[in-house]
């Protein structure tokens, strides 16, 4: 017994507990002292202003009408009187005897809330005054019988306070509540720098913050080739991880390292690798970032996001694109006044140079222009290395595709070191896009595995365009088409240093009607006689085009381009020219890129100009030369491309023979079946 009393005891004191603290739950809900809400206000003046509309709305059931009905109204004689308030809004009163009849005056008879009869206003319009008395005086003479002393007309001045007051305070109260509004978003913030876009943090950095303990997946294992860029990069990271072991030497810690290079190199894969590798906070951001239209808040963003930087230390800056705000001061400046971006330019080398010795902060910034960099943010003590990345090589394309091919699914047949060799001059991003494009194909094709071909038709896809075997051509134009790649095709195959021709169509791809794909040399420097085989190659489909028909078309445009531009390189930049001599006007550092002015005279200008023509024009009569002698086998050729639309490495070594200039390439041709080099055709270097 004794047990159940306890145990009742119990249950009654938990009961007690749970309903006191339920009361003082409810008493701090309704305490006073609570925290005051500005919504509070909104909600107590939207509710007043309901409540005047409904007051208004209750004091009648007052109906519109015009001065046509209330003609009707009185020549029925239903007008009691009229009132006319502020001389322009005439207030209708109905006799009381006529308010009773039911089918007429129903809708006015009794107020809108409350029942009872309305007292009127019954109706209204809205009219200047001088016109209702005027119209008011011609329906009295036109009805005579109507008399006019029957329906006095007063004349009341009605003032409306609650609309005055208003109409002065609703403004003054909106200004305030947008203000206080505005004011407290700008107190709350967002969290993070610069975050939410909210006005008192314009000028905070909009860097995005890697902290060490966050899971960035790129690491140095996903980037291939770069291998010098890597051994730079990485011994920054060591150093930040490990700065003991380079400082106990005396060595101080790089200040930035510069990542230049063409585009898709990897330069911004680099810097995630880097991200991921390193064990200490990354900030990440673009140099236009800190591009703003306020004038000031660049060089703000620059000094917080260095101040977050040192706080953090040590910690990375990745800068991408840093030509946005590093470019050259002085040069290009045509506003005449205060430039902002020079302004932030001035900042960034200011806290460049800020940094105390014992705060491990390195900058990293890429960038596909270092020629036009400001001298003072490229020198010793700023950006100490300078990592130019370049195109990847033969084996480190190789490597790139072992990277992005990892996630499709491949044929067991296909060789990696083939796709390597058919895309020279293809960026880090060039080959992923090939990896994809293959993928996508293969897909279309319904096939369970990537195989070479698909590989092959993606860089004819990505190179050239897309095929348009849709494209209206005429038989004339098809001909022509025909001679001018096989005009390509033969002055490639007959001259030593010209790049072997692998494969030719006349199946119109993107902008062009026809293509020719080679597979180039990869060499690092180039003499004379090699570029005078290229261009007179390229020009070998104009040439054929005279030989043949005597007459030259539009189709070699972009043949002129490439020889025009070669030839003034041979003489303007590279020296290579005996008229000219060993100069060069090149201007490397870019300081010359705005400059109105040519570094050197007009009779100089005259002479490189007849110096590039005749350079063009020798090689042009060298392609004419050459096909006229073999006019025979260029018309073969032509025959054949009309017939097939496609032609590759054997049909041309069918109507020439094999080619004597490269022994090694006699002896793989040699060892190879027709049916091996069917499936060869490479990166095109010229296309129509």
């Amino acid at each position: 017994m004794s047990n159940e009393k306890s145990n009742k005891e119990k249950e009654q004191i938990e009961r007690l507990k749970k309903q006191f603290s339920g009361k003082n739950k409810n008493q701090n809900d309704n305490d006073p002292k609570r925290k005051f809400n500005l919504y509070w206000i909104y909600g107590a003046l939207f509710l007043l202003f309901i409540g005047l509309q409904i007051l208004g709305s209750m004091q009648g059931g007052t109906r519109p009408t015009t001065f046509r009905d209330f003609t009707v109204m009185m020549e029925a004689n239903d007008v009691d009187r009229v009132v006319v308030v502020n001389e322009k809004v005439i207030q209708v009163y109905i006799k009381k005897d006529r308010l009773q009849e039911k089918d007429k005056y129903q809708e006015v008879a009794e107020r809108a809330f409350g029942g009872g009869i309305n007292p009127g206003p019954h109706f209204s319009f809205e009219m200047p005054n001088t016109a209702f008395r005027d119209d008011l005086d011609r329906f009295f003479e036109r009805n005579s019988t109507i008399d006019r002393e029957s329906i006095p007309i007063e004349y009341e001045e009605q003032r409306n306070y609650w609309g005055d007051i208003l109409a002065w305070v609703l403004p003054i109260f909106l200004i305030m509540a947008l203000w206080l509004f505005i004011m407290r978003r700008m107190s709350m913030g967002a969290g993070g720098p610069g975050g939410g876009g909210q006005i008192f943090n314009i000028g905070k950095s909009k860097a995005k913050l890697f902290e060490k303990d966050e899971n960035v997946k790129v690491t140095f294992k996903d980037v291939a080739g770069m291998e010098g860029a890597k051994e730079e990069v990485e011994e920054v990271v060591n150093f930040l991880k490990n700065p003991e072991k380079y400082t106990n030497l005396g060595g101080k810690i790089p200040r930035g390292a510069l990542l230049a290079g063409p585009p898709g190199t990897g330069k911004t894969l680099l810097a995630k690798a880097v991200a991921g590798e390193s064990q200490v906070p990354f900030f990440s951001l673009s140099g236009s970032d800190f591009v703003e239209m306020f004038v000031g808040v660049g060089a703000s963003r620059v000094r917080d996001l260095f101040k977050q930087a040192k706080e953090k230390s040590p910690a990375i800056i990745f800068i991408d694109e840093i030509d946005a705000i590093g470019r050259a001061r002085g040069k290009s400046n045509f506003s005449g006044g205060n430039d902002e971006r020079e302004n932030t330019l001035n900042q960034l080398l200011t806290e460049m140079d800020g940094f105390d010795s014992d705060q491990h902060v390195i900058i990293l910034a890429a960038t596909n222009r270092p020629d036009i960099l400001d001298k003072a943010l490229t020198r010793a003590g700023r950006f100490d290395r300078l990592i130019y990345i370049d195109l990847p090589d033969l084996n480190e394309r190789e490597a790139i595709f072992n990277i992005h091919l990892k996630k499709i699914k491949l044929s067991e047949s296909l060789d990696v070191k083939f796709l390597a060799k058919q895309t020279p001059g293809f960026s880090g991003a060039d080959i992923a896009n090939v990896c994809n494009e293959a993928a996508l194909i293969a897909a279309r094709r319904d096939k369970k595995a990537v195989d070479k071909q698909d590989f092959l038709d993606a860089v004819d896809r990505i190179v050239a365009g897309l095929e348009r075997k849709s494209k209206l051509i005429t038989p004339d134009e098809k001909k022509v088409i025909a001679y001018h790649e096989a005009g390509h095709a033969t002055v490639s195959w007959m001259l030593e240093h010209a790049a072997p021709l692998v494969k030719v169509t006349i199946v119109p791809r993107g902008r062009s009607l026809g293509a020719a794909w080679y597979l180039p040399e990869e060499r690092q420097i180039t003499n004379v006689d090699q570029i005078q085989d290229e261009m007179c190659a390229a020009l070998g489909g104009r040439a054929a085009e005279q030989v043949i028909f005597n007459k030259i078309s539009t189709g070699a445009l972009s043949d002129l381009e490439k020889v025009t531009k070669q030839a003034t390189s041979m003489v303007t930049v590279y020296g290579l020219n005996t008229k000219i001599g060993n100069i060069t006007y090149y201007d490397s550092s870019g300081q010359n890129e705005y400059g109105f002015g040519k570094p050197y005279s007009e009779k100089t200008a005259q002479i490189i100009d007849e110096e590039v023509r005749n350079i063009i024009e020798v090689q042009y009569q060298r392609a004419v030369d050459l096909l006229t002698t073999h006019k025979e086998k260029l018309s073969k050729l032509a025959d054949l491309l009309l017939e097939k639309e496609v032609i590759f490495k054997q049909d041309l070594e069918s109507v020439f023979g094999v080619r004597p200039f490269d022994k090694k390439e006699v002896e793989d041709t040699e060892a190879k079946t027709p049916e091996e080099e069917l499936e060869t055709p490479s990166t095109p270097e010229t296309k129509e």
